[in-house]
């Protein structure tokens, strides 16, 4: 794990957030990733066969991101678009406003691809980057690394908490929240509504947008 001084985090004076050094939100983490990991095991052949069928390449998805206080991490995805997806990025169009990427009918996905994505299962190797500290059950979504060098100085606060398979605007909005402003501004409502309490409550939202298939693309 590598830090980056130009994107270092909050000033001296900044007091630590309690979910970062809360016992219970981390055994609640180990829990629920290795129950996620569990079910990981469970369909990966499946999907891994469903991967190559639709888009031969590697089954899963590796991208350097920022967590807490911007330090860096590699986190897993299984492989919703095509290979080298990244090196196409510039011909696609940004539907989003400020520091995040969104396309609804991004042509790099593949068809198998959308259904991952539509039902979060591409989300599901990221529970080993939770068993190992980097990210948590719920937290705030972890942004590039490119995307951090283009904050103005208000949206680093957002990298206070550890980052999270799930947060606010993902149990309350998912993908159809397009404006980074308005991440930020539900990013920084949950540090200051966080309680392990809520990190449940906002557990069981998502699971309900996702078997709703709500908000997801």
């Amino acid at each position: 794990m590598t830090f980056i001084p130009e994107i270092a985090a909050p000033a001296p004076a900044q007091e630590v957030h309690p979910s970062v050094t809360s016992k219970a939100k981390r055994l609640i983490d180990i829990a629920g990733s290795l129950v996620g990991l569990a079910i990981t095991a469970l369909i990966f052949v499946p999907l891994a066969i469903a991967i190559q069928l639709d888009n031969p390449g590697p089954i899963l998805y590796s991208q350097v991101r920022c967590g807490q206080n911007g330090r860096t991490f590699r986190i897993w995805k299984f492989r919703s678009m095509v290979v080298d997806a990244d090196r196409l990025k510039h011909l696609v169009h940004n539907e989003a406003k400020g520091s995040i990427f969104k396309n609804r009918n991004d042509p790099r996905i593949t068809k198998v691809g959308r259904f991952l994505r539509r039902t979060s299962l591409d989300e599901l190797p990221q529970f080993w980057n939770v068993l190992q500290g980097d990210m948590s059950l719920v937290g705030t979504r972890p942004p590039t690394v490119d995307e951090v060098m283009k904050y103005e100085r208000h949206h680093f606060q957002r990298l206070l908490v550890k980052p999270g398979i799930t947060g606010e605007w993902q149990a309350n909005g998912r993908s159809e929240v397009e404006d980074f402003e308005d991440i930020v501004k539900m990013d920084v409502a949950y540090q200051h509504k966080w309680s392990v309490t809520y990190d449940i409550i906002l557990i069981l939202r998502t699971i309900k947008a996702v078997f709703g298939k709500s908000g997801a693309y």
